[in-house]
């Protein structure tokens, strides 16, 4: 995966593959609501293990049963490539997990 920022065409194509996500200045956001605290943390035990073996970790935020988790590449000054990708691998996930 590459760290080089995404060009502001690139970033509208990939958010279209992600379309939970929101654009927020050099960041994509999501809110993923549960049906409990419990709930919420085993799927964000889930997701961590994903997020750490692609070396890339969103910022979270956990309100009982409401995931928070912000994806941005602090090291590129932007969005890159991972951010999408790992975005899709949590979008994934929940499909599952809501399914």
């Amino acid at each position: 995966m590459s760290d080089q920022p995404l060009a502001p065409d690139e970033i509208r194509i990939r958010l279209a593959e992600v379309s939970d996500w929101k654009l927020t200045g050099h960041q994509i956001d999501r809110e993923l609501t549960f049906a409990d605290f419990r709930e919420a943390i085993a799927f964000l035990t889930l997701i961590a293990f994903d997020a750490e073996e692609a070396d890339h970790h969103p910022d979270i935020t956990i309100n009982y049963k409401r995931l928070g988790l912000v994806l941005t590449t602090h090291s590129a000054g932007g969005l890159t490539a991972k951010d999408f990708d790992l975005a899709s691998v949590i979008d994934s996930h929940f499909e599952r997990w809501a399914g």
